[in-house]
């Protein structure tokens, strides 16, 4: 698949786990020495600050998109290459799906499990069929992983929606799920759905 962007979802701290930050710091350069554009939530704090920075400091480019509602707070980034403003939380997730070639899903909570969470939602039904691929150092996403399993055996999730979502455990990974990934969606499904 060729793609020019990824949109990251990760947390606005860094974690308990000093590795994580360690690990953005290595997908920023990555991104920036591939060509990457990074698309991602704005700020300036937490994961998110850091990837932002390493594809900044190795040359690449960053494109912020946050509702203005937090323009008065000390939270979003100064120093990125375009910063797009919405008006709600609801906009920056259409504008990030409509804009980036694949999604990344670093550790975070609540907010990333809702990006992740619609985004996977949108692929099941069609909306897209971009890589979805969450990263999982140190088991961080184990728990989730699990769960995905649990709705497949309790029979709410089918078998090849549950594959719309990798799990990678290193960087290397994370970018060989991308460029290998191959949409598994029915389409017969989603014929049966939308018509």
């Amino acid at each position: 698949m060729k793609y020019n962007s990824i949109a990251l979802f990760c947390g606005s701290s860094r974690g308990a786990n000093p590795d994580f930050a360690a690990e953005a710091v290595t997908f920023g350069r990555r991104m920036a020495e591939s060509g990457l554009t990074l698309y991602y939530g704005g700020g300036c704090i937490g994961i998110m600050g850091v990837t932002a920075n390493a594809v900044l400091e190795n040359g690449g480019t960053v494109i912020g998109v946050a509702p203005d509602f937090f323009t008065e707070g000390p939270v979003l980034a100064e120093n990125l290459t375009e910063m797009i403003y919405v008006k709600t939380m609801s906009e920056r997730k259409q504008l990030l799906e409509k804009r980036a070639d694949a999604f990344v899903i670093f550790p975070g909570g609540y907010g990333t499990m809702d990006e992740l969470f619609e985004v996977i939602t949108d692929a099941q039904l069609g909306f897209h069929k971009k890589p979805i691929i969450v990263f999982n150092p140190d088991g961080y996403y184990d728990y989730l992983k699990a769960l995905l399993a649990h709705f497949v055996e309790e029979e709410f999730v089918r078998p090849f929606h549950q594959d719309l979502v990798l799990f990678a455990n290193t960087i290397e990974e994370v970018f060989q799920q991308i460029e290998s990934y191959e949409n598994p969606n029915s389409e017969s499904w989603l014929a049966k759905i939308k018509h």
